[in-house]
């Protein structure tokens, strides 16, 4: 029974149109609030058990306010999707995230961390730097997105489901062909073993199934092994996967002596701020990153806001001895 629980929750996520990693995500919290309280069917419990889960992530595991949001929408995706039940009176809401400035690197950080990368994952850190791209954006790109003549390139699909182009640097053109070429070798190897196939999203798999195996539609950052597509059971081959670069940057960052705490995003901060820094335009900006409302953008004003008025310490105008 748990098991066909567990498949019609998974069912109303695909209805729902539920990104994967949100899909996996809220079925791995579902199953940790069941199995505390000892397999339980949900329709049988309801607030005081997810108020008991809740503290137990907090006080047992230590978890952090945004893991215990995420928790909380899972199981109450459950309820009010699947059983459709509304969970009252639960003592539980949705923690504010703390307001936080980003994490921003200097040019001569970026080029200490870039000395200490080679091959695709020096190209992955010159991109998240110099086109401002989510780390699942620059992975998903396809060779079809990149435009060589007009220098740009087409985020299909971003965050939020939006599409967007965004600037290409001058500097990576020779880098970029090569790992296009690369990307092509590879497929023409999997073709002549009869595979060949990409992998596409379940909105896109049924009405581009006859793409999968052409070359245009082949990630310029493919994954070294072939791998299984969980909406069709296809072989495909998919894009390099994220973690094998956040290895190859946590020991990059660690040779090159920068002493911050450096993810993939961080570039992403870098590039918006030495934009500002450089004189763009906020509105260019925010259209480069592809943000909604003007207002997530102007975080990093705050920034830069020192240096570009010239503000400078009191202590700095006087003569230390």
């Amino acid at each position: 029974m748990k098991s066909r629980f567990m498949e019609s929750v998974r069912t109303e996520l695909r209805t729902r149109h539920y990104a994967l990693q949100t899909e996996k995500t809220y079925l791995y919290w579902i199953r940790q609030y069941i199995l505390f309280n000892d397999t339980r069917h949900p329709e049988t419990m309801g607030a005081p058990e997810i108020e008991r889960f809740l503290n137990h992530l907090a006080v047992n595991r230590s978890v952090s306010k945004a893991t215990q949001n995420i928790a909380l929408c899972a199981v109450i995706f459950v309820y009010r999707h699947v059983l459709q039940i509304e969970v009252k009176d639960l003592a539980y809401s949705l923690s504010r995230k703390p307001s936080r400035l980003p994490t921003v690197l200097a040019p001569h950080e970026v080029s200490a961390i870039l000395a200490h990368l080679d091959g695709q994952y020096w190209l992955i850190t010159a991109l998240l730097y110099g086109c401002g791209f989510r780390i699942h954006e620059v992975l998903r790109l396809r060779l079809k997105d990149i435009c060589m003549v007009r220098k740009s390139i087409l985020v299909f699909g971003g965050k939020g489901d939006k599409d967007r182009y965004t600037l290409l640097p001058t500097n990576l053109l020779a880098r970029i062909e090569q790992q296009m070429e690369r990307a092509k070798a590879i497929h023409e190897d999997d073709v002549a073993e009869g595979f060949g196939y990409t992998s596409l999203p379940p909105a896109l798999l049924k009405k581009y199934k006859g793409v999968l195996r052409q070359t245009p539609w082949q990630y310029l950052f493919p994954s070294c092994m072939k791998s299984v597509n969980p909406y069709d059971q296809s072989v495909c081959r998919h894009h390099l996967h994220s973690s094998a670069y956040a290895r190859q940057l946590r020991a990059a960052v660690s040779k090159s002596g920068v002493c911050k705490r450096v993810t993939a995003h961080t570039f992403r901060h870098s590039f918006a701020t030495r934009l500002l820094e450089t004189g763009s335009d906020i509105r260019t900006v925010q259209e480069l990153l592809g943000h909604s409302d003007l207002r997530t953008t102007e975080i990093y004003t705050h920034v830069v806001g020192n240096q570009r008025a010239g503000t400078i310490s009191p202590l700095d105008t006087i003569l230390l001895v």
